[in-house]
C-alpha cells in the first residue's frame, strides 16, 4: 500500500492504535500534540539518537523489522548506562517514495518487540518525507533515583574496570556482511556487462539466458553457517537491562559507566578524561568469542584490535571500588568480566599486551562525522 493513501495521521493510526501504555508516568501517548508524563520523585533520563541511511545502516543487508528493533536498542542502552530504567520513546521517520506502508509496519514491529521486552512505552514521534534515504531519529525518556544515577565522570584511583559479554563479534559481523556485499554486487557488474557487450552483439539468445542468471542471483544467500553469533551481534543486538538488574540485585554500584557503541577504546578514554584518571587494560582479559576470534583471523585482521575498536556491542563499560572485587568475582561466569583498573591521570590510558609491553590506547572507533 502507499503511503500517501494513508496520509500520515493515517499511518500513525495504523502503526499506533493498539499500543498499551504500560508505566504509570506515562499518563497520554500518542494522539495529542505532546505525550503527558509525569515523574514526581526521580530523576528524568533523555537521550536521542539519529540513524541515517548509508552511514549508520544498509538496507541491503538489514531487514526493516531488524533496523527497528536495533534503532530502539540502541536507545534503550543509553538509559541503561546510566543506571536509569527506559519508560518512554518516541521515534520519528523521514521516508523515501520506495518505502510502503507494509515496509513501515515492519520497522515497528521491530521498535515494538524492542519495547515491549523491557516495558517501554512508544508514545509519539513524527514523519515526513526525504529525498536522501531513510532517517530516523528516537528520543528515549527514563528515570533514576537522584543517588543511583552513575555518569562517567565517577571513576577513581584503584577502581576496577569491567566490562559485560564479549567485545568484538559486531564489528566481525559487519565485515562479514560487507565482504558478501561486495561479492554481490562485483557479480552483478560483471553479469551487467556481458548483458551489454551480447546485446552490442545482437545475440537475443545470450542476453535472455544471462538475464535469467541475474533473477537467480538476485535470490542468491550466502552461506553463514557457523557465523550466526556474528550476525546476530551485528543485526540484532541487546540492550543490557538484564546487567544493570543483576549488579543491583548483587548490592554493586558502578561509579562510572557508559555503554560501548564506539568501541571500548574511545570509551574508556571517555570514562578516563571525565573523571580525571588514567588506566591500565591486560589484553589477556578482554573477552572474546569463539567466533569473533577465527572471523578476525580469516579477515587477517588483529582480533584485538577488533575488539578494542569494533564498536557496537552495546555492552556495558564500568568501574567499581575495589572493594566489590569477590562480588564481581563470582559474577565472571554470569559474563561480567574485569579487564584492568584506574590509575592516576598522569600515568594515561594504557593496554597491557600478553607480553607486556604497555601500548597508549587511541581512539579508533566510530566516528560518524569523520
Amino acid at each position: 500500500m502507499e503511503i500517501a493513501k494513508l496520509g500520515e495521521f493515517g499511518l500513525i493510526d495504523r502503526l499506533t492504535n493498539d499500543i498499551q501504555l504500560k508505566n504509570e508516568s506515562s499518563l497520554r501517548g500518542v494522539g495529542d500534540d505532546c505525550a503527558v508524563m509525569h515523574y514526581p520523585d526521580t530523576e528524568v533520563l533523555v537521550t536521542t539518537d539519529m540513524l541515517m541511511e548509508g552511514i549508520h545502516f544498509d538496507l541491503t543487508y538489514i531487514t526493516l523489522q531488524e533496523l527497528g528493533y536495533k534503532a530502539a536498542m540502541e536507545n534503550l542502552s543509553d538509559v541503561f548506562a546510566m543506571n536509569g530504567t527506559p519508560r518512554q520513546l518516541t521515534v520519528s521517520l523521514a521516508l523515501g517514495k520506495r518505502f510502503k506502508v507494509e515496509d513501515l509496519e515492519a520497522f515497528y514491529r521491530g521498535l515494538r518487540a524492542a519495547c515491549d521486552k523491557w516495558n517501554v512505552d512508544i508514545v509519539g514521534g513524527d514523519t515526513t518525507s526525504s529525498l536522501t534515504g531513510l532517517a530516523i531519529s528516537i528520543t528515549c525518556i527514563g528515570d533514576a533515583p537522584k543517588a543511583d544515577i552513575v555518569y562517567r565522570s565517577g571513576a577513581r584511583e584503584t577502581d576496577l574496570v569491567c566490562v559485560s559479554g564479549d567485545l568484538g563479534a559486531a564489528y566481525m559481523g559487519l565485515q562479514l556482511l560487507e565482504r558478501e556485499k561486495t561479492v554481490y554486487y562485483r557479480q552483478i557488474d560483471e553479469l551487467n556487462g556481458k548483458i551489454r557487450e551480447a546485446q552490442k552483439a545482437g545475440n537475443d539468445a545470450l542476453v535472455r539466458h544471462l538475464q535469467q542468471e541475474g533473477a537467480r542471483l538476485t535470490d542468491f544467500q550466502p552461506d553463514f553457517a557457523g557465523k550466526e553469533y556474528l550476525l546476530e551481534r551485528q543485526l540484532k543486538p541487546e540492550a543490557r537491562g538484564d546487567v544493570v538488574a543483576l549488579l543491583r540485585e548483587r548490592g554493586i554500584r558502578p561509579t562510572a559507566m557508559m555503554d560501548i557503541s564506539d568501541g571500548l577504546s574511545s570509551e574508556l578514554i571517555h570514562i578516563c578524561r571525565q573523571s580525571h584518571c588514567g588506566c591500565r587494560i591486560y589484553e589477556k582479559q578482554l573477552p572474546i568469542d569463539y567466533q569473533t576470534a577465527v572471523m578476525a583471523e580469516e579477515f587477517n585482521m588483529n582480533v584485538t584490535t577488533c575488539a578494542m575498536n569494533g564498536g557496537e556491542d552495546y555492552e556495558l563499560l564500568f568501574t567499581c571500588p575495589i572493594g566489590d572485587h569477590a562480588k564481581l568475582d563470582e559474577l565472571e561466569s554470569l559474563g561480567i568480566k574485569q579487564i584492568g583498573y584506574i590509575t592516576k591521570e598522569s600515568l594515561g590510558t594504557r593496554l597491557i599486551a600478553r607480553d607486556g609491553q604497555e601500548f597508549d590506547i587511541t581512539a579508533q572507533g566510530w566516528n560518524p562525522l569523520r
